[in-house]
């Protein structure tokens, strides 16, 4: 039996995942980016979701076979599409700073991936006439408030550190934040997509918390050959970066930091391996809520673990009241989510 309050807590724990998953991949040392986060992949996008899959099947090849190419084109596209937003994540900081940056992509790719699904399949006008429908738009609508406190406490917190964005251009960060929002919204649009993928593996007995899971394949697949192009055309043409060079390490390095990125591509996949049980929990009838429910909670875990990090040291008592107050908030708007789906 669905129960909302167990699905808001698989959420939090796979938004802790999402929160945490960089802090290995920053601890790597003497690698260009564009290697590390290729080899996270690796692990995030194609060893996990191919090999999860792999277990819950009984034939592999034959599920995959058995799905209309109108299901998979549609979700590989999707994956795709999430797959630019995150290129485009990168840019969106280099312009707007890592709070203003992050505090709009993320406003925008949760309205966008939360309220589109509905629109598209006709629900929203169902959902908006119902007292529950009211309680959920309410809890988007207080999420989203509570994702600006926290974005204007890290822009003060940086103003408070002194942290500099030297490429700062309100106008051209604007414009990519938005749509790294609306790509990013891909994966959110994917997921949706593939529910007759999840109901095809129910039918072969894959339990309801793991039947979401096989869409991951084509999903992150997507993904992953638009992010993997965009690093190894870095890696191939871009003059100060290099694979030789990052593999040419002593082999402690490299096992030191294929281990360190191997750990956050991990935690990365188990965001979405718990959100799949998250939204297993969540009545069907409020099935798009699930990308709001991520999404905010991500924001929340990830104030909690920059505290825990100390990344606020030294910004003062204000900029942290902010934080707690915009977490505060996140956590109503999850309440207020429940009360709407008990409702």
């Amino acid at each position: 039996m669905p129960s909302i309050v167990t699905g808001i807590g698989w959420h939090m724990i796979g938004a802790a995942c999402a929160a945490s998953f960089y802090a290995p991949i920053e601890k790597v040392k003497s690698w260009s980016w564009e290697s590390t986060w290729a080899v996270a992949g690796i692990f995030s996008w194609v060893i996990f979701p191919i090999g999860v899959s792999l277990m819950l099947l009984p034939n592999f090849g034959a599920f995959y076979s058995s799905i209309p190419w109108a299901v998979l084109i549609p979700v590989f596209l999707f994956g795709c599409m999430w797959g630019i937003g995150n290129v485009n994540y990168g840019l969106t900081m280099r312009y707007l700073g890592m709070s203003l940056g992050i505090g709009v992509a993320i406003g925008v790719t949760l309205v966008v991936g939360t309220l589109v699904p509905p629109i598209v399949h006709g629900q929203l006008l169902a959902i908006l006439s119902t007292s529950s429908g009211a309680w959920t738009m309410a809890g988007i609508f207080t999420a989203l408030i509570g994702i600006a406190v926290v974005t204007w406490a890290g822009h003060q917190k940086e103003r408070a550190q002194s942290v500099v964005v030297e490429e700062f251009n309100l106008r051209k960060g604007l414009i990519l934040a938005v749509l790294c929002g609306i790509f990013s919204s891909g994966m959110s649009f994917a997921i949706d997509a593939a529910r007759p993928m999840a109901t095809a593996a129910h039918q072969l007995g894959v339990n309801p918390l793991y039947d979401a899971l096989p869409a991951y394949v084509i999903i992150m697949g997507g993904g992953a050959i638009v992010n993997f192009a965009y690093c190894f055309t870095r890696l191939g043409f871009v003059k100060n970066i290099s694979i030789a060079r990052d593999l040419a390490q002593p082999r402690r390095i490299l096992l030191i930091n294929a281990a360190l990125a191997a750990t956050g591509g991990i935690m990365w996949y188990f965001q979405f391996f718990f959100y799949a049980w998250g939204q297993a929990n969540v009545p069907n009838r409020l099935f798009f809520i699930n990308w709001m429910l991520h999404m905010s909670l991500y924001v929340l875990f990830g104030g909690i673990v920059g505290l825990s990090l100390g990344e606020w040291r030294g910004a003062g008592k204000r900029p942290v009241r902010w934080l707690w107050v915009g977490m505060l908030i996140i956590i109503l708007a999850a309440n207020l989510i429940g009360l709407g789906a008990t409702g």
